[in-house]
């Protein structure tokens, strides 16, 4: 039987074609012949197409890249990714827990092999039942993944349900959410409204979403941090965004970050929080501070 015929979803979703942005990987659903306009690049926080806008349909999003998976430097979470970049060329992140698989942000497009590798991972691993994104330039190809995997559980902050309209939202998140044991999606807010973190308190790790931008060194290194309202304009985070970012971050126990792009180990929560103390001494700045100063 197709998933057609059994995804409980299949007719709660727009009936409308899916179309996804060259520039960011945004996926829309919008009637053909398609958008004009792609919302996230049009928003202050991203940047616009030098050339105009350009959409592809699924089928060319999955003759554009390959897909890939890999362990992370940290046991039990896997990345999932394409090549060549494709958009933002954001990163699927899977957890394991005790209750199953949990999905935290999404690549760009999930290929056949990439979709039967999570189906044996979810099979071995005691199910996929949810999946969560910080924000909506984690989501890349989250909708893909509600269609084809069926959780039960699709989460992100109740502030950010503008930008859902590609998937169905069945857990609209307010400021603390328990997803699954040791697994909690916090709001920090200043990003977008609903920008949300997950802590793994078992592995000591942030999925930081954009709260926090990591520089690192030819070798992957991290050697500076910095946080931004909007990175390609470089508007930084105001007073009372951060001291709301630094209440829900000074909190949580945590020795590594995954942004939606790379999960890296030497990032602290003390260097998060002299991070903000330090954003919160003086002028708002957007530019990185070296990790050694914090």
């Amino acid at each position: 039987m197709s998933t057609a015929d059994t995804n409980p979803y299949r007719g709660l979703l727009p009936d409308l074609p899916a179309f996804a942005c060259t520039n960011c990987g945004h996926w829309q659903r919008w009637p053909a012949p398609g958008p004009q306009v792609c919302p996230v690049c049009a928003d202050v926080r991203n940047a616009l197409p030098e050339h105009g806008f350009e959409f592809v349909t699924p089928k060319q999003a999955d003759e554009l890249v390959t897909g890939f998976w890999r362990p992370t430097a940290v046991a039990g979470i896997t990345e999932f990714g394409t090549e060549p970049r494709f958009g933002l060329d954001s990163r699927g992140w899977v957890i394991e827990t005790d209750a199953g698989l949990v999905g935290f942000e999404c690549a760009p497009w999930y290929t056949p092999e990439m979709l039967a590798e999570l189906r044996r991972m979810s099979a071995a691993k005691g199910g996929f039942d949810v999946l969560a994104a910080s924000h909506v330039h984690g989501y890349g190809a989250l909708w893909q993944l509600q269609l084809e995997l069926e959780p039960a559980t699709v989460c992100v902050g109740v502030r950010d349900l503008e930008w859902t309209k590609a998937f169905r939202v069945t857990w609209p998140a307010d400021d603390v959410l328990e997803l699954a044991p040791d697994l909690t999606l916090h709001r920090t807010g200043g990003h977008f409204a609903g920008h949300s973190v997950l802590h793994d308190s078992r592995r000591g790790v942030l999925f930081c979403g954009d709260s926090l931008k990591v520089d690192l060194d030819a070798d992957g290194n991290p050697v500076g941090l910095s946080a931004h309202k909007a990175f390609h304009a470089q508007i930084p985070l105001s007073h009372g965004e951060l001291r709301e970012y630094l209440a829900v971050v000074a909190e949580l126990d945590f020795e590594a970050v995954a942004t939606p792009f790379e999960l890296v180990r030497g990032v602290t929560t003390d260097h998060v929080v002299h991070l903000v103390q330090r954003l919160l001494s003086g002028r708002p700045d957007a530019a990185p501070i070296a990790l050694a100063e914090l």
